[in-house]
């Protein structure tokens, strides 16, 4: 190809006269020219820009031999083709977020050249540069406030190993987070009310330095204060009108012990709240009866039989009755409703009229009598069992009804007022135990109704109801342990005495084994 070919006898008998010319002119004959052909003259040239194109033989028969080397570097180097001239390193981003990086030759001959460098102007050669990072310049501070941060090794790669310590107590540390510093005690209000907590320390190091302070003024370092108060001084006055009230102990921990004193009469007295009557007007019941004027002086309560009785024509009595006229008076009838009240019999031994405030009262139910006034009746409510079979009856005060106590008679227990008691019995509390040495009982129903409830327990878990013990023996050779040919003894069934079974041979008595088959045959 490229040559022009020309045979000018164009006859067999004129073989191999053809020739051949190059485009340059160059010719040969009987065979094709040697044209010279330089690969690298092409447009485009065969290498590409910035590169060297070079052909070494440009014969015509020398082709695909041209060389194409970088300019960048004439050693980089490629026949029949572009070489490969550029890397950029940086491109592969080998330094990593946050650094720079640059590849000053970007040249495959120049492996590892690239830089990189810091923000802060840190770098380093084919590899990430080490940055210095301050965690505890981080805004806001990683501690928080009041808390000084120091991060020992800035380096990039030791995070998390900033230290945070308290400013109020250097000791106080933590890693990699804000210490633990405040505890103010004062908010548990471990002081009570009334009183004022003061934490002066609010450190976890310093438990316990709370004060507490009363309103007087009176303190205490770690626990409530023993503060003065004084009951009386309450408004209105726990006493009421016309009493005095007194506070012995004024201490915070003693209260209910103020005392009220009748001002009346400062013997009358209660503790812990009013007496009940400090005035007493003995004229209110009538004691002079009809057609006398009373007067009562003194109302003191501690002041009885002090009244005056005074008839019409000025006969006076202090105490009872005056004797208005002479006659025949039966005081039993005389009045109505009778001065016995209802429920007592009243007998008047003698109705002259000189003979007043004789007559007798006697009690119809229980016992009690009384000369002149109704009596005062002693009933015992217990007279009528009302407690039951298997209980005790006890009438505290014989004057009063409803207040009789019912006790249960061991080993039963329980205890009620006015009533009879719900009586318990635990059928396990009995000596010796029902369930018998090693076995543990429980009663769940602890009435008269559910006796004979209680189970038995043994120590492997056996267990008997209804006021029976556990069979707890647990015989070993039960579950054939020795095998065959073998015969299993065990001396002691008790559940807690296990693999103490014996294996002896059949043919050989003498050969045995405790807790398992013995070895027989040899």
């Amino acid at each position: 190809m490229g040559q022009t070919c020309n045979d000018p006898m164009q006859s067999v008998s004129s073989i191999g006269d053809f020739t051949c010319e190059c485009a340059n002119g160059v010719k040969a004959t009987g065979a094709a020219a040697v044209c010279e052909t330089d690969e690298c003259a092409a447009t485009p040239s065969p290498c590409g820009a910035d590169q060297t194109c070079t052909d070494p033989d440009t014969a015509s028969n020398k082709l695909h031999d041209f060389e194409c080397a970088c300019n960048s570097d004439m050693s980089i180097k490629k026949v029949d083709g572009p070489a490969t001239c550029d890397k950029d390193e940086c491109s592969s981003n080998p330094c990593g977020m946050g650094q720079t990086c640059n590849d000053p030759m970007q040249s495959v001959s120049s492996i590892g050249d690239f830089t990189c460098e810091c923000a802060n102007g840190v770098k380093a050669t084919g590899a990430a540069a080490v940055c210095e990072t301050d965690e505890c310049a981080a805004t806001p501070s990683p501690c928080g406030a009041d808390q000084t941060c120091t991060d020992p090794d800035t380096a990039s790669n030791k995070l998390h190993d900033f230290e945070c310590a308290c400013n109020s107590d250097m000791s106080i540390k933590k890693v990699d987070g804000p210490a633990t510093c405040d505890k103010d005690e004062c908010k548990s209000d471990p002081c009570g009310m009334g009183q004022t907590c003061n934490d002066p320390v609010k450190s976890v190091k310093a438990i316990g330095d709370f004060t507490c302070e009363c309103s007087n003024g009176v303190k205490a370092t770690g626990a409530a204060a023993t503060c003065e108060t004084d009951e009386c001084a309450a408004t209105p006055s726990p006493c009421g009108a016309d009493q005095t009230c007194t506070d012995a102990n004024k201490a915070s921990d003693k209260l209910h012990d103020f005392e009220c004193a009748c001002n009346n009469d400062m013997t009358m007295k209660k503790v812990d709240g009013p007496v009940t009557a400090c005035v007493v007007d003995e004229c209110t019941s009538n004691p002079c009866g009809m057609g006398q004027t009373c007067v009562d002086a003194d109302t003191k309560a501690s002041s009885t039989n002090d009244y005056t009785c005074e008839c019409a024509n000025g006969v006076m009595a202090i105490g009872k009755p005056a004797i208005c006229e002479m006659g025949s008076i039966d005081e039993c009838t005389a009045t109505n409703p009778s001065p016995c009240g209802a429920d007592q019999d009243c007998t008047d031994p003698n109705t002259t009229g000189a003979s007043l405030m004789d007559f007798v009262c006697s009690c119809r139910t229980g016992k009690g009598s009384a000369v002149g006034a109704a009596a005062t009746c002693e009933v015992n409510e217990c007279d009528s069992n009302p407690c039951g079979a298997g209980q005790d009856c006890t009438d505290v005060m014989l004057t009063t009804t409803g207040d009789f106590e019912c006790s249960c008679r061991l080993p039963k227990t329980g205890k009620a007022t006015g009533m009879a008691a719900t009586c318990e019995f635990d059928e396990c509390a009995s000596t010796p135990s029902p369930c018998g040495m090693g076995q543990k009982c429980v009663d769940p129903v602890k009435t008269d109704a559910s006796l004979k409830d209680y189970t038995c327990e043994c120590p492997n878990g056996v267990k008997a109801t209804g006021a029976a013990i556990a069979s707890c023996d647990t015989d070993e050779c039960a579950s054939s342990p020795c095998g065959v040919d073998q015969t299993c003894n065990d001396p002691n069934k008790a559940s807690n005495m296990l693999h103490d079974f014996e294996c002896t041979c059949n043919s050989d008595p003498n050969l045995k084994a405790v807790d398992g088959p013995a070895t027989c045959d040899k």
